[in-house]
């Protein structure tokens, strides 16, 4: 779908028309350069690739730096293709900016949750500690008991909810709504909460 890549800011509120308060996200959208197109009768399928911000060239391999000298542009912080734009409309080097949406677009933004480390059961799966103990946990009160299957099938099934990484995941949420645009600082607001980290990468798609 057609998108552009962005920078999450932060949340705030502001008020509407009406007098509601409404919470938004802040996204720093674009602007995106399309870096290279991919066309159907060449690739199979057509789709616009897309840069947003910038790298030292020290951090770029050669071959990558050598193309994007060849149509003078600067290495990018992210890379990210984006289906169903128009590809006959756009050039290589050509400028997206975050005037692609309007005030009440329904838009998905995908990226990574915020990473909280190896967690236990409690703050992972929100188990209920040792309150009802009937996962077999006598004096561990935030463990989560038993996980044995007896002699069948003896082992532990897959799934089993138990301890581990939490969180650092891609992470998309569909049907947000696009609140205000402000065009001259590249800034988009979303209605409600988004995937990520202040500061993090998003993708904001159609």
């Amino acid at each position: 779908m057609p998108g552009i890549i962005g920078k999450k800011i932060g949340m705030t509120s502001i008020f509407a028309d009406d007098g509601s308060l409404i919470p938004v996200s802040v996204v720093e959208a674009g602007p995106c350069t399309v870096f290279a197109k991919r066309e159907l009768d060449k690739d199979g399928y057509e789709a616009l690739q897309l840069g947003f911000g910038s790298k030292k060239e020290k951090r770029v391999n050669k071959p990558q730096l050598e193309q994007y000298k060849k149509h003078n542009l600067k290495a990018p912080k992210v890379l990210k293709e984006f289906r169903n734009f128009n590809v006959k409309e756009f050039n290589v080097g050509d400028i997206i900016t975050v005037e692609l949406f309007n005030i009440g677009d329904k838009v998905k933004v995908t990226g990574r949750s915020i990473g909280k480390g190896f967690q236990g059961v409690m703050k992972r799966h929100g188990f209920g500690g040792v309150g009802g103990t009937t996962h077999g946990q006598k004096d561990r009160l935030r463990a989560p008991g038993s996980i044995g299957q007896s002699s069948y099938p003896s082992r532990v099934l897959k799934g089993t909810r138990m301890a581990g990484r939490t969180g650092n995941a891609k992470v998309t949420t569909k049907g947000l709504k696009v609140i205000k645009v402000i065009p001259d600082k590249n800034l988009i607001l979303i209605k409600g909460a988004i995937p990520g980290a202040n500061e993090s990468i998003v993708e904001i798609n159609k």
